[in-house]
């Protein structure tokens, strides 16, 4: 990978990719270099870019259902003069004559707007100069090929799967002089094998550099725990029991207290869910340590702000270390921004790994639950970080280090300053990339890393 960033004058270094289809990169650069001439003295505009070039493909029965490809570049101008802002979001056709028309008109309604526009008291934005470009190619399975591999990978399974890859663009350019561009080829699949009762194991394969060997070994791993599925579902009663939470399982939990729980507006508002972690009321056990790491590069290292964006380390040793500040509340609350989006939610969350092995968690797990995954996830007490949500696809009974009953779908209750503090036994030494999965209105960039962890204890309710 070839990487390059140029702030105020100092090279870091980056390049990567080429496109075969449509060129976003000159097309937006096209229009940058219009708006730098149509701008008016006393304005600022500010444009960013959000595109894509997908595949799409979603499988039933191991046989395609829907497939698709979907070519989409949307462009926002937000317009600045004095205090005062506007904003404008247009989709762009790939044709010049027609989108610099657009951007010519947009601009005049947003120069209308802005007569009656009142000042916004927390405008910030970043008037330095710098230039970063990030292009990275990666090594993604042709549609056909997987819709053949599928078919002979998963026959006899009852597969149900969700395919999307391809290119995603994002781009930034200020008439300050900043230009940004990020462009990435990856891919997320996520499928469940049904069983005829209606239960099912989940598995997600994600990432840019694709291997049908590791696609297979991951649809033989959950293929070999079918049967389970068969068997008399072992009932448990509300309470603690011992368990192991799956990297996509612990995803659940951190993401839903990570939604503003390291946001410098909810920590400074005293509503963020880790606001007792903040002030140092409570702590995470000391081998818990998390981080916004742009080093995964699953999102730009620049925001809409205008700002270069670079990791942030949240939690560090169990304690509180870092949050993520806007321009918007580092305006409010006088503090520096750290590159961090207007949500103040991580886009590329990182958690360290452990020392257990793979292989060892069953027998380290010895009895108890072992959690594939969690949903319908949200805070149930939320000074005191607890979650609530259900269990649901690949949780089972374990009894002497071996799975050998499934668990009905059950509601939990449970504070993650217990399951990542005093219960926390181990965490795994093998992270997992779980990249966004959202779709709505384009694929979205960003994601986690994380290991599993066993617990000493993982409350169930009812």
């Amino acid at each position: 990978m070839d990487e390059m960033f140029i702030a105020h004058g100092v090279e870091l270094a980056v390049i990567v990719r080429g496109v075969d289809a449509f060129d976003w990169h000159a097309h937006f650069t096209l229009l940058a270099d219009a708006i730098e001439r149509m701008r008016r003295p006393g304005e600022t505009v500010l444009s960013v870019f959000a595109g894509e070039q997908s595949d799409f493909i979603r499988f039933n029965a191991g046989k395609v259902r829907q497939s698709g490809q979907v070519e989409q570049g949307r462009l926002t101008l937000r317009l600045v003069q004095d205090a005062r802002q506007a904003y404008s979001t247009l989709d762009l056709s790939g044709n010049a004559h027609t989108d610099l028309s657009d951007v010519s008109d947009a601009l005049a309604v947003l120069r209308e707007s802005l007569l009656d526009a009142p000042d916004d008291p927390h405008l910030l934005f970043d008037t330095r100069a710098w230039t970063s470009s990030t292009r990275r190619d990666g090594k993604l399975p042709d549609p056909q090929a997987l819709v053949e591999l599928v078919a002979r990978s998963a026959q006899g399974l009852d597969f149900v799967g969700f395919y999307a890859g391809g290119a995603l663009s994002r781009g930034f350019a200020s008439t300050t002089g900043s230009r940004g561009w990020y462009e990435v080829e990856n891919f997320n699949f996520s499928w469940s094998l049904y069983q005829p009762n209606g239960l099912a194991i989940k598995t997600t394969y994600a990432g840019d550099a694709w291997d049908d060997a590791v696609f297979a070994h991951k649809l033989r791993e959950a293929a070999a725990r079918l049967p389970v599925l068969l068997r008399t579902p072992r009932v448990l009663k509300p309470g603690g029991y011992r368990a192991w939470l799956a990297p996509a399982a612990l995803t659940e939990l951190l993401q839903s207290a990570a939604s503003d729980g390291f946001s410098t507006r909810a920590q400074t508002s005293s509503t963020s869910p880790l606001y007792k972690l903040n002030t140092g009321a409570a702590t995470f056990d000391a081998r818990v340590s998390l981080a916004e790491s742009l080093e995964l590069g699953i999102s730009p290292a620049f925001n809409d702000d205008g700002y270069l964006r670079a990791s942030v380390p949240l939690i560090s040793a169990g304690q509180s270390v870092g949050r993520l500040t806007s321009a918007r509340s580092a305006r409010e609350y006088g503090l520096e921004p750290n590159g961090a989006l207007p949500q103040e939610m991580p886009t590329s969350l990182a958690m360290a790994g452990g020392d257990l092995a793979q292989d060892d968690v069953l027998a380290r797990l010895d009895t108890g639950l072992y959690i594939g995954n969690l949903w319908y996830v949200n805070l149930s007490d939320r000074m005191n970080c607890r979650l609530t949500g259900m269990t649901r696809f690949a949780t089972f009974w374990v009894e002497g280090g071996e799975i050998v009953a499934p668990i009905p779908a059950m509601r939990f209750d449970d504070t993650l300053y217990g399951l990542l503090g005093d219960r926390l036994e181990a965490l795994g030494a093998r992270t997992e990339l779980m990249l966004s999965n959202s779709t709505w209105g384009q694929r979205a960039t960003g994601g986690v890393q994380l290991p599993g962890a066993l617990v000493k204890s993982f409350e169930l309710v009812l």
